[in-house]
């Protein structure tokens, strides 16, 4: 399983490359065992820089502007650069044209990404309402019509929200059966979202490059 996070950005000066792992991560077990389990990937990271959390001898390729999608799905999924030190992640199912974002901190950067590949926005994934993840909301959703996706428990300070989602829903991108998992802890209303098929996951600042995120409004037994 790709873990997405900030953890990234701790890879992203070495070149493209590809990496097995032996660390496997069920979907089917609990959703607190998966809390754990991405903490200790996030270790195994820093010993290893470019091994992830996958199973079945998956690979990916990280590095600045390259694509870290599965081979054996039709998402793609490409790291945008935003505010000289953090992420948004393009989602791009090539079968249906549906394109997605996930934190979004900035417009103009995901705008030229879009331009890049001639293709317009479909929706807006937020993990929690802080502005270095939804600085872009409005603009984006202004400019494409886009719909923006967030917590249910954060629906009153995500910018522009349409969706609701909460904790265990599942919710459905081009095909992609993508679950959402609450991750409180920086954030009350914090979620990630995980995309099973392609084996990524999104962790918005549930992670960070050396930590766990700075708990703003949890408490450390919610993480």
């Amino acid at each position: 399983m790709q873990m997405i996070s900030k953890a990234s950005c701790a890879m992203t000066s070495l070149p493209c490359t590809r990496a097995r792992s032996g660390v496997c991560v069920w979907p089917c077990m609990r959703q607190i065992c998966l809390r754990k389990g991405l903490l200790y990937g996030f270790m195994h990271l820093l010993y290893v820089p470019l091994k992830t959390l996958r199973g079945a001898g998956r690979t990916l390729r990280i590095s600045q502007f390259c694509n870290v999608s599965n081979d054996s799905s039709s998402l793609q999924i490409d790291l945008v650069p935003c505010l000289g030190d953090n992420y948004a992640y393009l989602l791009h199912d090539v079968d249906t044209g549906t394109v997605g974002v996930v934190d979004p901190s900035e417009a103009v950067p995901v705008i030229n990404a879009l331009s890049r590949k001639k293709i317009n926005l479909t929706y807006i994934l937020n993990t929690h309402h802080h502005f270095d993840h939804t600085g872009g909301n409005e603009e984006l959703k202004a400019r494409y019509g886009a719909k923006v996706i967030g917590s249910a428990v954060d629906k009153d300070r995500i910018p522009g929200i349409d969706v609701f989602l909460n904790d265990r829903d599942k919710w459905m991108f081009a095909g992609h059966e993508v679950h959402v998992m609450e991750t409180p802890g920086h954030t009350q209303g914090h979620i990630s979202f995980y995309f099973p098929r392609s084996g990524a996951i999104f962790t918005g600042d549930t992670l960070f490059s050396l930590s766990c995120g700075k708990l703003f409004e949890g408490t450390p037994e919610q993480v």
